[in-house]
Parts: structure tokens; sequence; C-alpha cells
């Protein structure tokens, strides 16, 4: 079980703080009328408000991650159950899209994970709950409270998810990636620097699993189809020495990579689409899902 975060802010209001409660009357900014109002609960000391310039002040090392996702803004608040030790932290962080929601979301939750129906997705830990709802990433955490917090938690959680309303939808290259043998939850979005080239950008990833083979699947959203044309030179140009060749029956190249294996990659209209990890004795399985990949992007998008 991985150890629950205390952030030093939290820390810091338990020692200084006092009780207020937001009031449906007060002025609120955007993001501060998102936190919850439970009844029986106060919010302990001052609402917390960061920025990109300022957020490593509050998380410090994992600062750079979020702000790699376009990071925009960060309420965070304590509160305190009424005649209690109970206390749970609320943090939402607005990152400015679903996409960039989604990002930092996915590189924080596990395939293990205990996932709930909560905004589009939610998962629990022993006292933790984090979900993801429209374009912001919000997370809770209880300390002191019965039975791990999970009541609450959930309790919290929703009123959040009604406050924010529009609960967003998964971002379309999503849905282009094959569905069978895909490892439920394993699905990744990466902004900048996707594979570690720094000219692919907005790049999705999932693992999977067929038989005794695992293998990774990705689609690369570019701004448009010459953008993705350029992506793929590039690519095929740092990869002379794994041998990239036309693939003869079909779209695309295949090439030897020193880590990836087998790479089969292709552009369609503005995405360009892979398989990586494919032994070589398997490369028909990398073939085959390329072309999955190939006939799932929306020919609307080309």
């Amino acid at each position: 079980m991985r150890k629950k975060r205390i952030h030093l802010g939290f820390l810091l209001g338990a020692i200084l703080g006092s009780f207020i409660f937001l009031g449906k009357g007060e002025a609120l900014t955007p993001l501060e009328g998102y936190l919850p109002q439970i009844e029986g609960w106060v919010i302990k000391g001052e609402v917390l408000k960061f920025s990109p310039e300022n957020l490593f002040e509050y998380i410090d090392g994992a600062a750079e991650a979020y702000l790699s996702y376009n990071f925009q803004t960060l309420v965070a608040a304590e509160y305190q159950k009424k005649d209690s030790q109970q206390t749970v932290s609320v943090e939402i962080y607005d990152m400015g899209s679903v996409k960039n929601a989604f990002g930092i979301y996915s590189a924080e939750r596990y395939p293990e994970s205990k996932f709930i129906p909560l905004g589009l997705q939610g998962y629990e830990e022993e006292g933790v709950l984090n979900f993801l709802v429209s374009h912001f990433y919000v997370k809770l955490l209880s300390f002191e409270t019965e039975n791990s917090g999970e009541n609450i938690l959930r309790v919290m959680a929703e009123d959040i998810v009604e406050r924010i309303g529009e609960k967003g939808d998964w971002p379309l290259p999503l849905k282009v990636l094959p569905v069978q043998g895909k490892v439920a939850n394993s699905e990744k979005f990466i902004l900048k620097n996707f594979l570690g080239y720094h000219f692919l950008h907005d790049g999705y990833l999932a693992h999977y699993r067929w038989n005794s083979i695992e293998f990774d699947c990705f689609i690369i959203d570019a701004t448009d189809g010459p953008e993705a044309q350029r992506m793929v030179d590039q690519y095929l140009q740092l990869k002379k020495e794994g041998g990239p060749k036309k693939i003869a029956s079909g779209k695309g190249y295949q090439l030897r990579d020193r880590y990836y294996q087998n790479v089969f990659l292709a552009r369609q209209g503005k995405f360009v689409v892979g398989v990586m990890k494919i032994p070589d004795d398997q490369q028909e399985l990398g073939l085959i899902y390329l072309q999955a990949l190939l006939k799932n992007c929306p020919g609307s998008y080309q």
C-alpha cells in the first residue's frame, strides 16, 4: 500500500488555523465554488490557492509532473468534523483541458487500483479517493477518520462532481486503441516528449497482453496531417539503424529498435499510430494491431 502524502500547507493550517465555512452568500473564485459543503464539516484555516509560478511550494518534487501537463490552478482546503479529530484534505487541480487532466490522472493511477464510477473515473485506496471530472483532477485524503474515511470521501467527492456539473468525455484518441487484449486502465497520455522525442507530442499509450505476449499500442494526435507526416519522417530518420522498411501487405513501416523490439508505424490523417515491443516471432501480431489502429481512426479527422 502506498503511503499517504501529507502536505506542509495543511500541517501549518492545523497548527495555526481557525475554522471557517464557505457560505452560499460569500464571493468565491470559480474553483473555490467547487469545494464541497457538507453538514457537520468545516474548513480549517484558509483555502490555499496556487498557480504554475508557485505550485512547487505546495507539492515541491511533484510539481514538474503537473506543470508538464499545462497545470492552470489549484485550490486546496482542509476540512475537520465538528467536535472531532477527523480531517479530510481536498485538492482541486484545474488542468485546462480534459486530455491534460487525464494525463496527470493516468500517471498516478495503477491498473490494479480499485476503480469507482465517479465523474469520468475515480479510484480508492485506504484513506484516499482521487478522480477525474471534466478538466479537473480532484484528490481527497482522510486522516483519523472512521472506516478509513471511505464514506465521507465519497460524500465529498459526489458533492464536488455535482458542483462542477459537466463530467466531460474521454479524449477521442483513447477510443481508437483496440479493445481486444488491452489491459484495463493501462491507458496513459503524454503531452510532451512522447517516447522521449521532443518532436512527438500528444501521445496516448496502452499496454496489451495476448496469450503470453506483452506489447504496447499508441496513437499520436498531431495538429494536422502535414505535422503527422513530419513526425513519421523524423522518427524514421532517427531510426535508420533499425532498417525501417515499408510494410508490403499494407500501409506503414516496420523497424527494429534496441528498446522496443519490432515497431510498426503508420500515419492516418492527422494521427500517427503504432505498435511496439513485438517479439521477432510474433510480427504478424504487430501487423494485425497496426491495421486495427488504422481502421479505428475516424475518417472525419483525416
